[in-house]
């Protein structure tokens, strides 16, 4: 998870929380937060640091769209072959960069939680509180 934070109040949290909680692995990703822990696994600077024997099947995206070509290239430079899917949360898309990543064969999500996705797959966003909300990563003043 690049972008990935220990903020309690952070979506990035609530996110890794949630799949981590269900027996997915979370790799996180932050060079401010470099020296924390998030469940249970440390915080790295960046894809490079992932160590060559752990396998990523998703690249989960919390950062500006601007940072993403840098992101998918380092994604698709460090974790190849393992690497099936790069999701952009909410307000993250980057057309060039995701249409690179599909031409090395990645599926691509674009401006979606792959957590509401999942609830919503599994029975509705109702059953974890959200009743039907778009949730956003948004600060409500910055709308």
């Amino acid at each position: 998870m690049v972008g990935a934070s220990t903020n309690p109040v952070s979506p990035s949290l609530f996110v890794a929380t949630y799949f981590g909680g269900r027996g997915r692995r979370v790799i996180p990703i932050n060079p401010t937060r470099v020296g924390e822990t998030l469940l249970g696994e440390p915080v790295l600077a960046s894809i490079r640091d992932i160590p060559p024997n752990v396998r990523i099947d998703m690249l989960d995206v919390f950062r500006k769209s601007d940072a993403v070509p840098g992101i998918v290239d380092e994604a698709l430079a460090h974790l190849a072959p393992g690497l099936k899917c790069v999701w952009m949360q909410y307000g993250v898309r980057h057309e060039a960069a995701a249409e690179k990543a599909r031409a090395q064969g990645l599926v691509v999500v674009q401006d979606r939680c792959p957590k509401v996705e999942h609830m919503r797959l599994l029975g509705g966003p109702n059953l974890a509180g959200i009743g039907g909300v778009r949730v956003s990563s948004k600060n409500p003043g910055n709308r």
